[in-house]
């Protein structure tokens, strides 16, 4: 089993920054893949940022060039930097990991368009509760 804790969440105004961050535990270690996703009020979750078991990286086209995820493998770990906010990035955020060879060691497209078509459960093996970012204008 694996636990899975974020943090970091907050309300800013648009153009300005957060760090996420997310605490594993339980039976995890540097070769699992994880990601940051997201949802917001009557939307369907979205896949955010991957970190692959090789340190490999993807991002969803909406938040390429503002955010970075990363991942402190000694501390389990992982951070997403989110500059330059924006209103439509306002979302409960949650982090996600899984062991290879699971889907969430694919690339950001590949996850969501398994996601469109399967319930997330299927797509993910573990996920946090999630932490509030909210985006004013």
């Amino acid at each position: 089993q694996v636990q899975l804790v974020e943090s970091g969440g907050g309300s800013v105004q648009a153009g300005g920054s957060l760090r996420l961050s997310c605490a594993a535990s339980g039976d995890t270690d540097s070769t699992y893949c994880m990601g940051w996703f997201r949802q917001a009020p009557g939307r369907d979750r979205e896949a955010v940022a991957v970190i692959d078991n090789e340190g490999s990286t993807s991002y969803a086209e909406s938040v390429k060039g503002r955010f970075t995820i990363s991942q402190d493998n000694a501390k389990k770990t992982l951070y997403l930097q989110m500059n330059s906010l924006k209103p439509a990035d306002t979302a409960m955020y949650y982090c996600a990991a899984d062991a290879p060879p699971a889907p969430l060691c694919r690339p950001v497209t590949a996850i969501q368009a398994l996601g469109g078509m399967n319930p997330w459960d299927w797509v993910v093996g573990y996920w946090g509760q999630g932490t509030q970012v909210t985006v004013s204008s």
